[in-house]
């Protein structure tokens, strides 16, 4: 049995193409995920080693670095909702063995990111200064900056290629394809960052403009490779330039699901700025907490994501198939993978938190309240666990509508109200918002287990 797993993970890593229809759920669901775990892990390792290397220049640096990924946020948040839809669209044309249809989906929804990454490119370029006085920057910030905010922010449409062109090849069930154009992607950055910042050998010494220099050619590059395997016939959707073509009626279709998968992610992303902003009226101490307890919590969810965006493929797949009960027996089986792993990371929290805290800070008053933060957090881990999952299998029916209705009501109707009412009404502080975090975890993951239980996913049609 152990034989036979190792061999499931070695062809999950070589990329091992599979009907992910039919066969053994259980060997589907690991042949998609572990790439898409290590593929998650490889998309955060870029803020990662960005900071890593620009710690080292000083206070201002850092501050550029922190104000543009917020500035990101909202390139991500269109990105992963195109991506999204992009997903579902192929995943149900594979599923119908409607290569053709495949293709046409991918090529729509690259000329959308095409676009959208132009418009932002443009406005991120001319108006860097403002959109960094807009989020708080002094004017050493401002100064040192600007032309690393250009860039990056400039740089949108690797961006949105790199996430589109992986939602195609996760769509096709070529996870291992995607999982690899971030391992290129990635080993740029590492090597370009330190040259680059530091001038090292023939490079010229850039500073923190040399780390968006070595982060926007890194994903360029990946880029290039995504685009070797699409046209290469390295991938299941094998493209060719006969088949880029505007089809306005796909296009169209692909617009009006991402819109509201844009949506799903803005108000969840949102809706822990707003908890930010309540922390900080209790002092920088509940902000730095908070800030280290979720950078922390996100990190070790990614397995969970990786878990939850394989059965987003699955139902796609099986629901083109013909198979909606295969489909629903994805979601369970990969939900209680999910369940496992973070309840297991809930019983670190809860025994390691205070080390954990350490890490990130030597502060005690921040490591008390960050330790604070994951225990609470905790709590939720298993119900996180099935919540992502579910909202994933909306996704990958097509049905982004569900899951931005159900965060806007847990987070913005039920979490922030309930935050502010612990930590001010009832002067719990920064911990009356801690613990609205699993509370809202919670309602949003009966919510989504209800309504997935009607089953009217099933009959969405894309």
């Amino acid at each position: 049995m152990a034989a036979g797993f190792l061999a499931t993970i070695k062809d999950a890593l070589a990329g091992t193409q599979q009907d992910l229809t039919q066969g053994n759920l259980r060997r589907s669901i690991v042949l998609l995920a572990i790439p898409m775990i290590l593929e998650m892990l490889m998309e955060s390792l870029f803020g990662i080693v960005d900071m890593f290397f620009v710690a080292r220049l000083g206070v201002d640096s850092m501050a550029t670095v922190a104000l543009t990924e917020s500035l990101l946020v909202l390139v991500f948040g269109i990105a992963m909702g195109l991506s999204m839809a992009t997903t579902a669209f192929v995943a149900r044309r594979i599923g119908e063995k409607d290569h053709e249809g495949a293709r046409t989906a991918a090529v729509q929804a690259v000329a959308i990111g095409f676009v959208l990454s132009a418009l932002a490119g443009v406005a991120g370029y001319l108006f860097a200064p403002q959109l960094l006085a807009m989020m708080g920057a002094t004017e050493s910030v401002i100064r040192i900056g600007t032309t690393y905010t250009r860039i990056l922010l400039g740089g949108s449409v690797t961006i949105f290629l790199l996430f589109l062109i992986n939602a195609i090849f996760r769509g096709a069930g070529d996870a291992a394809l995607a999982m690899r154009a971030l391992w290129v992607a990635n080993l740029f950055n590492i090597v370009l960052d330190p040259c680059l910042i530091n001038g090292w050998g023939p490079f010229p010494k850039l500073g923190v403009t040399g780390a968006s220099v070595a982060t926007t050619t890194g994903r360029a590059i990946g880029v290039g490779f995504q685009l070797w395997m699409l046209f290469g016939g390295y991938s299941r959707i094998c493209m060719g330039l006969q088949h880029v073509r505007i089809n306005a009626a796909v296009m169209w279709s692909l617009l009006k699901v991402s819109f509201t998968g844009i949506l799903q992610f803005l108000i969840a992303t949102a809706s822990w700025t707003g908890l930010v902003r309540l922390c900080a009226l209790f002092g920088s101490v509940p902000v730095a907490g908070y800030t280290v307890a979720i950078r922390i919590f996100m990190f070790v969810i990614l397995p969970a994501w990786g878990l939850s965006n394989a059965a987003s493929t699955l139902v796609g797949q099986n629901l083109g198939a013909g198979h909606p009960q295969r489909a629903e027996e994805a979601v369970y089986q990969t939900g209680r993978y999910a369940m496992y792993y973070m309840g297991s990371i809930a019983v670190v929290f809860l025994i390691f938190a205070p080390q954990l805290a350490a890490f990130f800070t030597a502060d005690p008053a921040v490591q008390s309240l960050a330790a604070d933060c994951l225990r609470l957090i905790s709590l939720g881990n298993i119900c996180y666990a099935w919540g992502m999952v579910l909202v994933q299998a909306f996704n990958g029916a097509g049905d982004t509508r569900t899951p931005t209705a159900i965060n806007f009501f847990c987070y913005w109707c039920f979490q922030i109200p309930l935050a502010y009412t612990l930590a001010v009404g009832l002067n719990w502080g920064a911990r009356g918002a801690f613990v609205a975090i699993p509370a809202a975890e919670t309602a949003m993951t009966i919510s989504a287990f209800l309504l997935f239980r009607r089953g009217t996913w099933k009959k969405q049609v894309i």
